[in-house]
């Protein structure tokens, strides 16, 4: 016979996990009214979507979409190589679109040197010289990890750099000497790289910058420290937490335009702009995000994050970035395009 005292306790518990049910239902059915944007593109070898960190190449007749994947291994890799966790180890993905929006699965680059035996993520990609450039990180989350390269001819196929990995900050006495999300800008004769590092404390994410020249081949002794005092951006708004970091530029008459995503993934990360014209002093546009996360139920909820953008040949720009709606299990990525009122960047739908 149940007593007095264990009816309550089971109809206690029952009315919980209908409240919980229900409150999961809720947030389903609102996730499914939601309406999902143009672009709503995810890989799921893992089981469940997982792409992220975003970057796109206009290349030849097609544009190219370079991406953090999860990767399980093969049963016979080498040990350091095996799925790490649950999400598995980082490759980079490859994907294929004629018209910005669509995309194809075509390509996977995978970890094959010694440098990246915990993964390799963040692509950041640039034509130049009639190649694709691809540079991208080492990923152990730690004070080592570092910036890698490899060239293409075909935008699918790349051949990596023997002295890899080319770049990590050296004469920066803020930074930890992490260097992960990497973005290349051509400039006059040289090429600018942005990335995020760490403070000594290995507590605050935030933006440095090297370059190298344009002429060279970009291996590793061909970078030179920029920020040598002190970050270009750091998190000193509320919203963005301890954390900047993906950052991407864009040239809109005469200005140069740095997105950086503000806050850890899921926090929530958002994007944010900032102006400059010498591409390491930068002023906020404004002390609120440019993009946010989007409400309860929707496809983003819980982050709009890693920007990347694509300044098109017919001088269209795109913003392309990830967004997560359960804390980071799951991520699609997604674009906008950047209407220009004046100076000021507005976000719409493609």
């Amino acid at each position: 016979m149940t007593s007095f005292r264990g009816k309550l306790l089971l109809t206690t518990a029952a009315l919980f996990t209908s409240s919980l049910c229900g409150a999961q239902q809720t947030l389903a059915k609102a996730a499914q009214a939601s309406p999902l944007p143009a672009m709503y593109f995810s890989e799921e070898s893992l089981g469940r979507p997982m792409a992220k960190d975003p970057s796109v190449v206009h290349f030849g007749d097609a544009y190219y979409l370079y991406f953090s994947e999860a990767r399980r291994q093969e049963p016979d890799a080498p040990a350091a190589m095996q799925e790490k966790g649950p999400s598995g180890l980082g490759s980079i993905g490859v994907a294929r679109s004629t018209d910005r929006i669509h995309w194809k699965l075509v390509g996977e680059i995978r970890p094959t040197q010694p440098a990246e035996a915990l993964g390799i993520y963040a692509p950041g990609a640039r034509v130049i010289r009639g190649q694709v450039h691809l540079f991208y990180q080492t990923g152990a989350l730690k004070p080592t990890d570092a910036i890698c390269h490899a060239v293409s001819s075909d935008g699918i196929h790349f051949e990596k750099d023997p002295s890899n990995p080319v770049y990590h900050p050296t004469d920066m006495p803020w930074s930890v000497g992490r260097a992960i999300d990497a973005e290349v800008f051509v400039h006059g004769g040289e090429l600018w790289m942005y990335f995020a590092t760490r403070d000594p404390s290995f507590k605050r994410q935030l933006i440095g910058m090297a370059k190298a020249p344009l002429a060279s081949n970009f291996s590793r002794g061909t970078w030179h420290d920029v920020s040598r005092d002190a970050p270009i951006l750091s998190p000193d708004l509320p919203w963005e937490m301890t954390c900047i970091e993906a950052p991407t530029l864009a040239e809109h008459e005469g200005l140069l335009y740095l997105f950086y995503a503000g806050a850890y993934n899921n926090s929530p990360q958002q994007i944010g702009v900032a102006t400059g014209t010498d591409g390491i002093h930068w002023t906020r546009m404004s002390d609120q995000p440019l993009l946010t996360n989007g409400p309860a139920g929707s496809w983003n909820a819980t982050e709009s994050g890693h920007p990347g953008i694509l300044q098109d040949d017919d001088g269209q720009t795109y913003l392309y970035y990830q967004g997560s709606s359960d804390k980071g299990r799951t991520y699609h990525l997604s674009m906008l395009k950047v209407k220009w009122e004046g100076k000021q960047p507005i976000l719409v739908a493609p």
